[in-house]
């Protein structure tokens, strides 16, 4: 069975995807790449990162990359910016089971480890993982920072994922730790939802 993994270039969804392809699940791995509000360091740093979950797998995967700087910059000018960590999750997510339906995934595979950050905490991840009609597995959500980083390191990505890169820098300084579905889909309704998702759909591209 395959999964698509949101692999950032952080130090979590690696660890999440190898733990999930260990379980024998064939993965696709993909970026959303934040540019311009990140990097093309923070961008290279997923490529390795890619590259490190194959070696400790032993196995190839599929390797996508999906443009995500033209929606976080729409969310931000049209939606409440305390939200837009959220609305931008929901977008990943949309855009992850379209990906999943042209690769024939049963499910979206993220590194989401409750409230390790504002985005995960619990009010947060069902608002969110509501936007798709898929499973969403978390194999790290129990762990903490401590455990998660002790895997890196056994698997080869933590020196990876902790080389300089720029991080989001679209992201509110107060982020809401607690959304509520009607409040995140009436600020998807001040923008084309579904035009910036066919439009980061259609522009993912398969790495070789």
């Amino acid at each position: 069975m395959r999964a698509v993994v949101l692999l950032s270039g952080g130090i979590d969804s690696p660890v999440a995807a190898y733990l999930m392809g260990r379980q024998g699940l064939e993965l696709v791995l993909v970026h959303f790449d934040n540019r311009p509000f990140t990097s093309d360091a923070e961008v290279d740093k997923a490529k390795a990162l890619m590259t490190k979950v194959d070696q400790a797998l032993g196995t190839k995967t599929k390797k996508i990359m999906v443009p995500h700087g033209k929606t976080q910059a729409e969310l931000a000018r049209c939606c409440r910016r305390n939200m837009e960590c959220v609305l931008c999750r929901r977008m990943m997510f949309r855009v992850a089971e379209r990906l999943a339906e042209k690769h024939d995934a049963r499910a979206i595979v993220t590194g989401e480890s409750l409230g390790q950050v504002a985005s995960q905490t619990l009010a947060n991840m069902s608002v969110e993982e509501r936007a798709t009609r898929l499973p969403i597995l978390r194999p790290l959500v129990g762990l903490d920072k401590v455990e998660i980083e002790r895997i890196a390191k056994t698997i080869g990505t933590y020196e990876t994922s902790i080389l300089p890169g720029l991080c989001c820098t679209i992201a509110p300084k107060k982020p809401s730790t607690y959304s509520r579905l009607e409040g995140a889909t009436g600020e998807e309704a001040k923008v084309d939802i579904d035009g910036l998702t066919d439009e980061e759909f259609q522009g993912a591209v398969e790495l070789l």
